[in-house]
């Protein structure tokens, strides 16, 4: 049986109480979501559209028998542009045991932060409403948002799955 050193211990006990995001651009803005909800990361491919959908609603795809919602962040909260070119990213998240796809300009890496790292999210100054925040957390030279994606998603805002359904599905 091997046992840790003191710094080993330590670096154990620093991941416990951390958590790790994956960060994305809109615009010029740095964004970043639990990593925990990513099912993976892809290339924009086309959509088939819904009728009477609102713009930031791509559309759907097949993606291996599920039909996944194509929700464009740029477009719902104007920031950026919303190009597609075989370099835009869709993000696939599990959101209250659906998928969905959201579309972003970039993605840049993988993050781990401790409570302590996150300082509170303000009320304005942002492209989400402040209950869709976790907080706030300076990276390098920049600020990282970070988002509550599965409140956002499953918010009457988007409508991007029924609220009510998504309620109910939260509580079993």
């Amino acid at each position: 049986m091997t046992s840790l050193t003191a710094s080993q211990a330590q670096d154990i006990h620093a991941h416990a109480d951390s958590r790790e995001f994956l960060s994305f651009v809109l615009g010029s803005e740095h964004y970043a979501l639990d990593i925990m909800s990513v099912k993976e990361i892809r290339g924009y491919e086309e959509v088939t559209r819904i009728a009477n959908a609102p713009p930031f609603i791509k559309g759907v795809i097949n993606l291996r028998g599920d039909i996944v919602p194509i929700v464009d962040l740029r477009i719902k909260f104007a920031v950026g542009e919303a190009t597609y070119t075989e370099f835009t990213i869709v993000i696939m998240l599990n959101v209250s045991d659906r998928i969905v796809g959201i579309v972003v300009d970039g993605v840049s890496d993988v993050i781990r932060l401790t409570d302590d790292d996150i300082r509170p999210a303000p009320e304005f100054g942002v492209a989400f409403d402040h209950q869709y925040l976790i907080g706030l957390a300076p990276i390098e030279e920049h600020m990282v948002i970070l988002v509550n994606i599965e409140r956002l998603i499953t918010s009457d805002e988007l409508g991007v799955f029924d609220s009510e359904n998504a309620e109910k599905d939260n509580q079993d």
